[in-house]
């Protein structure tokens, strides 16, 4: 199975010499769902948002959907994989200004030229996807979180994105809103989507992902499928922390 994400001995230093990102290599295969899991501060952010050049990392390689980047940040590539990959964030980021339709027709006109019409098609098949035709014409603040949430994984889809990444996408709703964005995730999942979330969900992990991920103080710590990470963790440190997000 070729690759969609290959990440060869990546390190990222914030100040005082603190490692983000310690030595990381890894892969993600196509149609993957890899879940990201570990402590707060462990670096799982600024790994998922190197993926699309949101954070930029000191030495080391990584490619994405055929891609290079580099140290140096080259802006070109970052673009070129930005077309490619979808991000979906946990605080929305929708536009207040636009109304639902409008946020996301918005790029793939930019992006890809798309007509109005063109646009506004794929838009409106993407909300009936996610389940919440009839908000397109409102705005953001006339939404639910969890409303909002599967607005912008229709958003994160509307470019037609080889990667999506999700940054802990459940972790400001309220805990009923939590299921049916998951659910939007699982339909994407079964689809083939190939995706790397951040979430502390273990149902979910146990349920969708291929292999889940663990760090701690930017380090890999272990990768591995979720029966095996759920119920015989080969680190201490990962049974540590899943006793701890299982009280």
């Amino acid at each position: 199975m070729s690759h969609i994400i290959r990440a060869n001995n990546l390190v990222k230093s914030f100040t005082k010499g603190l490692r983000a990102l310690d030595d990381i290599s890894m892969v993600v295969n196509k149609q993957e769902v890899l879940v990201v899991m570990g402590p707060s501060g462990s670096g799982k952010s600024t790994l998922i948002r190197t993926f699309n050049g949101l954070e930029t990392f000191d030495s080391g390689k990584l490619e994405v959907v055929g891609v290079p980047l580099y140290s140096n940040h080259d802006e070109r590539n970052i673009r070129a994989i930005r077309r490619k990959v979808g991000m979906v964030f946990q605080q929305f980021n929708l536009f207040p200004h636009l109304s639902i339709l409008e946020n996301i027709i918005l790029a793939p006109m930019k992006v890809q030229k798309l007509t109005r019409i063109e646009a506004e098609e794929h838009a409106m098949h993407l909300l009936s996807q996610m389940g919440i035709t009839k908000q397109a014409r409102k705005y953001p603040s006339q939404l639910s979180g969890g409303e909002q949430q599967r607005v912008a994984i229709a958003r994160a889809l509307a470019l037609k994105p080889e990667l999506l990444l999700f940054d802990e996408p459940t972790s400001a709703l309220d805990p009923e809103r939590v299921n049916e964005v998951l659910d939007a995730m699982r339909t994407l999942a079964q689809k083939g989507m190939t995706m790397v979330v951040v979430t502390h969900e273990v149902g979910f992990a146990r349920e969708v992902a291929d292999r889940v991920l663990f760090m701690d103080s930017g380090k890999l710590i272990e990768m591995t499928t979720p029966d095996i990470f759920f119920s015989n963790a080969k680190h201490e440190r990962s049974r540590k922390f899943l006793n701890q997000i299982e009280k």
